[in-house]
């Protein structure tokens, strides 16, 4: 290579070993500009074969890549072969040249290394060159904040900021996807603003991030720094050259109508472009965008009727679109010197009335049907030179949205922008209020903190101005789509003394009788918080889509029963579509899931107008089942509510058959007839720890006692519940196989399959009631020992007790 011009390759052994192509071709008089890079193997190996490896999915990343076995010459633009060039081919051991093909090869690497950067005239393919250096990014950043020898002090630093400010539980390796996933799009966000489509840079990305998001441009001012990892940074240029041909504007706009948003399962075309971009990123990341993206019916149907209970139960006659103002009485500062006044330590301000706020914004989905609601109500027809203005000072001040990951959070930034800029709504006077912040933790408002600068600053002004709003703004309306989780992600004292109100029995004297439930789960947090936002602000709604466990499971009542107190109205919509109790239509056809997910889901909505006057709501329940399309067809459709009487010990929200209840509440209680009694087992790692087959168990648990596992490989190799590979490893030092503690567990009716009945490995293991099905403990720290075959019981229902 070095007989080209301005030409030097390298070869780095160390950064091979980390997953980056055998050499680098830089421009000889200035090492800074990468001209391309080359993959070489052996002779032997199989090139066909290589291009179906990680690796390769890996090298989508580079702009230019040439593979070769030094006899075969493949050529790559951002991950799409153009050309191959062969001098010669090895068949039955015998080597055979083709030399006729040297001077094209020649000619086809000098082009390879003068090739300008490839202009993007199509969405699709632009996400797929995003997502490939978003996973260059990535696994670079993990790399060198997991090693020893690689110093990245500012990398460091950032990690540590946001793991202290902002996600707990962060690790390198969420670090280094939500890191790379903002990068990128955050220059998205940049190139699609810039007004010069002739160049773009770093230093220029920052200039162009729009001042609605104050967090982005901070994370900018890091990326176009002195301190910016200049590894990373020549990953970050070759995207910049590649937006700097490509009219990211144009394609935006394109794409933008490729849907048909009146469509009634129409998805948000900017939530098409992020699954582009993750199915190259990282298809497991696609697939739960899957499970989370709320449908488009879903949204819409919630909006619309938010909308018209605004109208009929609170007498807003615009409802959402509303220009009504309040006026309330604020502290001017939080604390009063010693003997002043306390009447001139506050104020009266006035504010609008309908205040919005979506606690789990994720990408927006839920805001920007709201703006799109009220233009397209209000304003497209005969209204629309009016909408900029009253987009400026009447709406965009009262839509809140708080986010946790940076990555869905700028993602939420764009396509608010883009929607108002679709719109009309050209420039923003303020800032979008989505804020990266944790809802379930306590709203403590700070004072500016002067030594806050930077990226820390913008983060902790973040966290402020979220606080103001959970502690100090009269928001009337509450939407989302919480998140699902058995195992809490957020187990903050904030997050517990939320649902703490829930842990009762129905009249709240008396707490909750069971000890195990599934109230700790985030979504039932979530719905919590939106209660008590509506509580403190004394009327409201709030309209969500959840799991719906809590609408009958018996460990929910209190909450039902809390709820059923706090709110005058509750509408339900019951989704069905629990594959885990493989749910039916009536009819007996299929009944499908509206997510891609296996629990059942609901939408609720809950009005507080302080006009009841029995203790509890009235309940309006409607069950919708079928396939998810037909499900969608109905939710686009007018929804007809039954009422149904609450049963005043458990407080069902749903319709139940109560003939002859009465008669067999009258028996004894199971529970009294065998007071030792529990749940099945839990094992939180069923794929690792169940097995059809005994010798499989036998081979894992020999493995993990012989420190074959670690956390990456249980977690890859196996589908586990949060924490449960940490668990296992913690407890293998004292791991021993025991073949009596291999015993058969009915894992399913009529499903006899295989576990290691030890509570090293199952994280539920219910001895008191399961000692009886396999036999009594020798001593009080030894293993249990078998004496009977009869099947253990695990647990049916994971998230319903």
């Amino acid at each position: 290579m070095e007989t080209f011009d301005d030409v030097v390759a390298v070869n780095d052994p160390k950064h091979s070993e980390h997953g980056a192509p055998d050499f680098v071709f830089l421009k000889q008089s200035n090492n800074s500009i990468i001209r391309g890079y080359a993959e070489a193997k052996d002779i032997t190996v199989n090139l066909d074969k290589t291009e179906k490896t990680n690796q390769m999915e890996r090298y989508a990343g580079y702009t230019n890549l040439v593979l070769t076995d030094y006899l075969e010459f493949r050529f790559y633009k951002n991950g799409e072969k153009y050309e191959t060039i062969s001098l010669g081919y090895v068949k039955q051991g015998e080597l055979y040249l083709q030399p006729e093909n040297g001077e094209r090869l020649l000619r086809e690497l000098q082009a390879f290394l003068d090739l300008p950067p490839e202009s993007i005239k199509s969405g699709r393919r632009l996400a797929q060159i995003m997502g490939g250096k978003a996973r260059r990014i990535r696994d670079n950043v993990e790399i060198y904040l997991k090693s020893e020898y690689v110093e990245a002090h500012e990398l460091e630093k950032i990690y540590e900021m946001m793991k202290r400010l902002l996600v707990h539980d962060l690790d390198e390796t969420k670090f280094a996807d939500m890191y790379a996933q903002t990068l990128v799009y955050g220059l998205f966000v940049a190139r699609y603003g810039d007004d010069t489509p002739e160049n773009f840079t770093r230093s220029e990305a920052r200039d162009l991030v729009p001042a609605s998001n104050p967090f982005l441009r901070h994370f900018f001012d890091h990326i176009a720094g002195a301190g910016f990892d200049k590894r990373l940074a020549k990953i970050v240029d070759e995207l910049c050259e590649i937006f700097s041909v490509s009219d990211v504007r144009n394609i935006v706009h394109r794409h933008l109508h490729i849907a048909d948003n009146n469509a009634c399962d129409a998805k948000d075309p900017i939530i098409h472009f992020y699954e582009d971009f993750l199915q190259s990123y990282d298809r497991l990341e696609r697939k739960k965008m899957g499970a989370y993206y709320t449908p488009t019916p879903v949204v819409r149907l919630i909006v619309r009727q938010i909308d018209q209970l605004l109208k009929t139960e609170f007498g807003i006659a615009k409802g959402l679109a509303s220009s009504d103002t309040i006026t309330r009485t604020v502290a001017t500062q939080p604390w009063r010197k010693k003997g002043e006044r306390k009447d001139r330590l506050t104020r009266d301000i006035v504010e609008s009335r309908v205040q919005i706020l979506d606690p789990a914004v994720g990408t927006a989905t839920f805001l920007n049907e709201t703006i799109r609601y009220i233009y397209e109500k209000n304003f497209q027809s005969g209204q629309a030179g009016l909408w900029p203005s009253y987009a400026n000072d009447n709406l965009i001040p009262r839509l809140f949205g708080f986010e946790l990951m940076m990555a869905p959070y700028t993602v939420a930034h764009l396509k608010l922008a883009m929607m108002l800029r679709e719109t009309g709504v050209n420039k923003l006077k303020t800032r979008l209020n989505v804020f990266l912040t944790n809802t379930l933790e306590e709203g403590i408002p700070v004072q500016p903190d002067l030594f806050s600068l930077g990226l820390t600053g913008a983060v902790t002004e973040e966290s402020r101005l979220a606080a103001e709003v959970k502690s100090e703004k009269p928001v009337m309306v509450v939407m989302g789509n919480p998140p699902y989780s058995g195992v809490s992600s957020n187990e903050t004292k904030f997050a517990n003394s939320l649902i703490e109100k829930y842990k009762v029995e129905p009249g709240g004297v008396i707490k909750l009788q069971e000890k195990k439930h599934w109230l700790n789960d985030d979504y039932v947090k979530f719905i919590a918080f939106a209660e008590d936002m509506i509580e403190r602000n004394g009327s409201g709604i709030v309209g969500m889509i959840t799991n719906n466990g809590f609408l009958d499971n018996p460990t929910f009542r209190g909450m039902r029963w809390h709820l059923a107190r706090t709110f005058d109205k509750i509408f339900v919509v019951n989704l069905h579509g629990n594959a885990k109790k493989r749910e039916t239509a009536p009819d007996g056809g299929k009944d499908e899931n509206v997510f891609d997910i296996m629990q059942g889901v609901s939408i609720m909505i809950a009005v507080k107008n302080n006009t009841k006057q029995a203790e509890f709501a009235d309940v309006h329940y409607q069950d919708i089942f079928g396939l998810r399309q037909d499900k969608f067809d109905q939710l686009g459709t007018e929804i007809t509510f039954k009422k149904i009487n609450l049963d005043q010990k458990m407080l069902y929200f749903v319709a139940k058959d109560t003939k002859g209840q009465e008669d067999y509440e009258k028996g004894i209680l199971l529970n009294e007839l065998m007071p030792v009694n529990t749940a099945g087992i839990v094992t939180m790692g069923d794929s690792f720890i169940i097995s059809e087959w005994p010798e499989s168990i036998r081979d894992r648990v020999c493995k993990l006692a012989n420190g074959e596992y670690d956390q990456d490989r249980l977690n890859s190799e196996f589908t586990l519940g949060k924490n449960y590979a940490k668990y296992v490893l913690s407890s293998a030092s004292g791991l021993r196989l025991n073949e009596d503690l291999i015993v058969p567990i009915a894992y399913r009716p009529f499903d006899i399959r295989y576990t290691y009945f030890d509570n090293k490995v199952v994280w539920r293991w219910r001895e008191k009631v399961m000692r009886n099905m396999i036999g009594e403990r020798s001593e009080p720290h030894t293993h249990t020992h078998t004496h009977t075959h009869t099947p253990i019981a695990p647990r049916g229902e994971y998230r319903n007790d």
